[in-house]
């Protein structure tokens, strides 16, 4: 049995939901509770001494431990291809890769280097993982200016386009869903500015797998 250590409220392990409920994969869910530091406890580091989610434990015979959304979707992908997230020929694995990367960067490291760096909550906790990194409230400001970018890249790509990378749903949507939702966790959200973003996003709530991956 496929196993996802989860966390309900945080947006990483949301990807991997949306992505398993695309795929239609069954599989089991363990939650790991962020807010108590249940990932930095002794029981999950025995698991995944990475202290981070989304882990998966995968059905191969030595039970596969893959612990980033990269492993994944690359594992996801290469054992169950229908339907194709990641591209079928060449051109569409390279823009989905690219866009994929650029969403990870431009989108998704500027919103959690806002909250980090900004949150008292996360004072100490600058960055995921089995080590403590000291905040930089500059990081913050920063974080947000890359945010307004980030939406305006993705609502002028979008402009006569339904999705981000090719011309059918890919793991880039799933990404970008999962970026610019969060992004409201320090109070930024598409506008009026931005139409092409948020027809894409009212698109995309459509999809049953983000009805199910919430």
């Amino acid at each position: 049995m496929i196993i996802l250590y989860d966390c309900a409220t945080a947006p990483s392990p949301r990807r991997a939901r949306i992505l398993l409920a695309e795929k239609g994969i069954s599989h089991e869910t363990v939650q790991v509770d962020l807010a108590r530091g249940e990932q930095m406890g002794e029981a999950y580091r025995a698991i995944n001494p990475q202290c981070t989610v989304p882990a998966l434990r995968t059905d191969e015979e030595d039970g596969l431990l893959l612990t980033d959304n990269a492993a994944i979707a690359a594992w996801v992908e290469a054992r169950y291809p229908q339907p194709p997230l990641m591209g079928v020929t060449p051109r569409e694995k390279a823009e989905i890769a690219s866009w994929n990367w650029r969403i990870e960067f431009e989108g998704l490291l500027a919103i959690a280097e806002t909250l980090r760096n900004s949150s008292p909550a996360m004072a100490d906790r600058a960055l995921p993982g089995p080590v403590n990194y000291a905040q930089i409230p500059e990081l913050a400001q920063r974080g947000l200016a890359r945010i307004q970018h980030f939406f305006e890249t993705l609502n002028e790509r979008l402009a006569g386009r339904d999705f981000i990378a090719t011309d059918r749903f890919s793991i880039a949507d799933i990404t970008a869903v999962v970026a610019v939702d969060f992004a409201r966790v320090v109070r930024v959200k598409p506008g009026e500015q931005h139409p092409e973003l948020l027809r894409w996003r009212a698109a995309m709530a459509q999809r049953p797998s983000m009805a199910m991956a919430r």
